[in-house]
């Protein structure tokens, strides 16, 4: 395992110019573009109290899902010279794999935490645990995710299709760009839509990310009118559905596993 993560975090950047530097120009390219259209042009800017920090919590959150779920499809795949000559648990591999993501995760939340102690960021117990919470979340509904098309994708190569569009969702399907008020209000009259919404465990890891690290930067301090009703069943409908979710890619990851050395 440690092999795996060190070879993973040495080389992701290997005869790169800016080498590391990258982990920190991608997300503010992402966060530079997202903000002109969402905070410019449609003017989410004014309706949020320091829209800034929202939408980047947020981005950061469904990075660190899009690198790690990325990572874990892809992990059988790239280590196939490994796979068909030493024998080891092949889950290493999707494992180290959001490991890695993690490490690389970390730039990103340093500058979401400088720029919130900018402006004031008074964290609590409540909030940091809530930031640990969701990157729990995250990362099991990450793993459950890539073990089952990281199993597939061994198989049937066009499974990573399926994986980007996945990644290319999670952003729009969370509420990163927008609050989630706007969701409640377009599915007034489809209560049930909304519940399924909410209950998405990206959904609540964006929700826990923004409570710990936006709310109180908020003037009034008050986070309890930034949560989505009935939040706590969320979180368990969240965590319930990630646990479903590693249940199942470990059931079809063995199920697999047996011909990954001819497939590959």
């Amino acid at each position: 395992m440690r092999l795996l993560i060190r070879k993973g975090t040495a080389t992701r950047y290997r005869n790169s110019l800016l080498g590391w530097i990258w982990s920190y120009v991608k997300p503010a390219a992402q966060f530079v573009i997202y903000y002109f259209v969402m905070g410019v042009i449609m003017n989410q800017n004014r309706g949020i109290e320091n829209f800034p920090i929202y939408l980047f919590a947020g981005v950061v959150a469904v990075n660190l899902f899009n690198e790690a779920f990325g990572n874990a499809t892809s992990s059988i795949v790239d280590n196939r010279a490994l796979v068909k000559k030493i024998y080891l648990p092949r889950e290493l591999f999707p494992i180290a794999s959001i490991i890695i993501a993690f490490v690389h995760f970390l730039p990103q939340v340093a500058i979401l935490l400088i720029v919130c102690l900018v402006v004031g960021w008074q964290p609590t117990m409540m909030g940091l645990a809530g930031v640990v919470l969701g990157i729990v979340i995250i990362q099991i509904f990450s793993l459950g995710l890539g073990l089952f098309f990281g199993a597939m994708n061994v198989r049937f190569r066009d499974a990573q299709n399926f994986v980007e569009l996945i990644r290319m969702f999670s952003t729009w399907t969370s509420p990163v760009l927008y609050p989630w008020i706007l969701v409640q209000g377009a599915l007034s009259n489809h209560d049930w839509l909304f519940t399924l919404y909410t209950w998405n465990p990206l959904t609540v890891a964006v929700e826990l990310f923004h409570q710990g690290f936006w709310a109180p930067t908020t003037g009034t301090g008050d986070t309890t009118d930034s949560i989505m009703p009935d939040f706590g069943v969320a979180l368990l409908a969240a965590l319930v559905l990630c646990a479903a979710m590693l249940v199942i890619g470990q059931t079809t990851f063995r199920r697999f596993e047996r011909s990954f050395a001819q497939d590959l």
